[in-house]
């Protein structure tokens, strides 16, 4: 009882973020975050295809959550793959970065640079390309003036979201509904094996993961104090 207190009193607010960011998830309040998690969900299959010898023709998101990416070449399997899983993997990077380095302003500035490359490289509609630059220079102006607490809540936030998002759209795209032409479905068209499989094997993988990545990030304590709030 005293460890669970223990631990309990150096995490609070990281369960608090959690139950806000969960409680919040289905209000316009984080449409903004809920595109964000799909567009690096869309981007980890563009990486994909890069690291496997082939080239990312086009990248999209959209107002109604959802998005897609237009891929030319490499491995399909690890493409199809890197959907779910890369982003989740970013988000993991996102709240080990903003928990266990002070590097924070700098993976933002990072991020919102590679943002706008990919805006400008690899976004066509008039939604996305504007999304993507509105979102890109947010970051970048969080990362320049912006205090380092801001910067570690922004990262908590963003990784939090992509890693709680990840398991449930995997259940929700293969398993709960299996009919849908999601990752899985191609997957086993083009592979092999069932959409429900694919799922269900995806799903493992990302709760291990979440539940490797939080064990390492934690450490000690992961709690900002709110003196820091007031210094950059």
């Amino acid at each position: 009882m005293e460890k669970a207190k223990a631990f309990l009193s150096h995490h609070w607010q990281l369960f608090a973020l959690t139950a806000l960011i969960f409680a919040l998830w289905q209000t316009p309040l984080v449409l903004p975050l809920k595109i964000l998690v799909v567009y690096l969900h869309e981007l980890s299959h563009g990486i994909a295809a890069i690291a496997t010898g082939g080239d990312i023709e086009q990248l999209n998101v959209s107002p109604n959550v959802g998005g897609f990416a237009l891929t030319r070449g490499g491995s399909r399997f690890v493409v199809l793959s890197a959907g779910y899983l890369g982003s989740l993997l970013i988000g993991m990077a996102l709240l080990v970065a903003a928990l266990r380095s002070e590097a924070d302003r700098y993976v933002m500035a990072v991020l919102g640079t590679v943002t706008l490359l990919v805006t400008a490289l690899y976004m066509r509609d008039a939604f996305t390309i504007t999304f993507a630059a509105i979102t890109g220079v947010a970051m970048l102006a969080c990362a320049k003036w912006l205090s380092h607490a801001v910067n570690d809540l922004a990262l908590r936030v963003i990784g939090l979201s992509s890693m709680m998002y990840v398991p449930y759209d995997i259940y929700d795209d293969t398993i709960r509904r299996p009919h849908l032409r999601s990752d899985a479905y191609m997957l086993a068209e083009e592979i092999g094996g069932a959409t429900m499989v694919w799922g269900a094997l995806w799903l493992v993988i990302s709760l291990v993961v979440i539940a490797a990545a939080l064990r390492f990030a934690l450490g000690q304590a992961s709690n900002v104090h709110f003196s820091d709030w007031r210094h950059r």
